[in-house]
């Protein structure tokens, strides 16, 4: 008799199964509360895991894949309406818009109404979004501003420390893409490609994705930049994957299920079938650096010129002039090759991204 894992590590009751989202993050029907919902999710992601190696492992990942793309459906304010209209729920008129990052924070208490206040005015003076302000001025941390953010837009938000992606989707996206828009592809829900990113996709990111999935709609979960470039550089390490990744609209990945099928791979070309267009690259959107990455680079910077200083010293001591104590050449040295030094650490170091 195969194991019930919903009622073994789960203790769900016997029922139907799989079981519908909210039983399965044992959560009440139709229950709207975010925070509880993610943190449901997070006890029950750890209980899993518990099981991820030996004999169960792969009952354990597909498990963990169900709660994922569970909590990621209940977070997501237009996926999550349309799910309870199809468990029978019905809603009353709108009343009211989507609140703001700073009226969701002060709201969840993480902020007094002056401290949104100046943030605002921050971020107006500095011409940073709002949820970059509050974390450079350290009123919250990325995690909470970009869970607030996410609120505000009626997205997802995702730890991707808590979520293993859909290998047959990671290998669909070229490392140079995941890169270049800051994108890492999570797993196909219910016919769309889910996809973790810093802000919401624009259309032309869309495009380029939707491409790579045969036309699958594409739907944005928002993560912190340090938690997306962390997982980047983990799932897209050298040797992880292909460095090509498949071609646009090559391999299927979407399963009506709403887990992700098994890629394709690449089709064979057929005799007189037409190569489709390589899609254009847009250029790469600088951002603004975090505080944690500006006082980082500032280090950096301060132990380069302090080298070029060392450098001067050396080479005016025993190259240029080893037996002149200071003379015009050693002028030159000791203001030039700081200068410089200053000016790459300036273009590569403190400028915006």
């Amino acid at each position: 008799m195969p194991l019930d894992v919903y009622k073994e590590w789960l203790g769900i009751p016997e029922g139907p199964r799989p079981p519908d989202h909210y039983a399965l993050l044992r959560v009440k029907q139709f229950d709207d509360d975010l925070g509880r919902i993610r943190k449901n999710y997070k006890t029950l992601n750890g209980l899993v895991r518990k099981y991820a190696t030996g004999q169960y492992q792969d009952e354990s990942q597909a498990l963990l894949n169900e709660l994922a793309k569970a909590m990621l459906c209940l977070t997501d304010q237009e996926r999550k309406r349309e799910y309870d209209e199809s468990q029978g729920r019905e809603f009353p008129e709108e009343q009211a818009g989507p609140k703001s990052v700073d009226q969701v924070l002060v709201a969840q208490k993480y902020l007094t109404r002056q401290q949104a206040d100046d943030a605002r005015e921050h971020a107006e003076r500095t011409g940073l979004e709002l949820r970059d302000a509050l974390v450079q001025l350290k009123l919250v941390d990325a995690e909470v501003a970009t869970q607030a953010l996410a609120q505000e837009l009626g997205l997802s938000y995702v730890d991707l420390n808590e979520i293993e992606p859909d290998e047959t989707a990671l290998d669909q996206v070229p490392k140079r893409v995941a890169r270049q828009y800051s994108v890492l592809p999570l797993f196909v829900d219910n016919g769309t490609l889910l996809v973790a990113a810093v802000h919401e996709l624009d259309h032309a990111v869309e495009e380029e994705l939707r491409l790579r999935f045969d036309g699958a709609p594409v739907r944005s979960v928002l993560a912190s930049k340090g938690g997306l470039d962390a997982a980047i550089a983990k799932y897209y390490a050298p040797g992880a994957r292909a460095e090509g990744g498949a071609a646009a609209g090559g391999a299927k990945a979407v399963g009506k299920s709403g887990g992700a099928e098994a890629g394709e791979g690449e089709k064979k070309k057929g005799a007189g079938k037409p190569t489709p267009p390589k899609p254009v690259e847009r250029p790469k959107v600088r951002q603004p650096l975090s505080p944690e990455e500006l006082k980082k680079n500032q280090q950096l910077a301060g132990i380069l010129v302090g080298w070029s200083v060392v450098a001067a010293y050396l080479l005016d001591n025993f190259v240029v002039t080893p037996r002149v104590f200071f003379d015009s050449y050693s002028f030159l040295l000791f203001l030039g090759l700081p200068a410089v030094a200053a000016a790459i650490a300036w273009a590569t170091l403190l400028q915006k991204r």
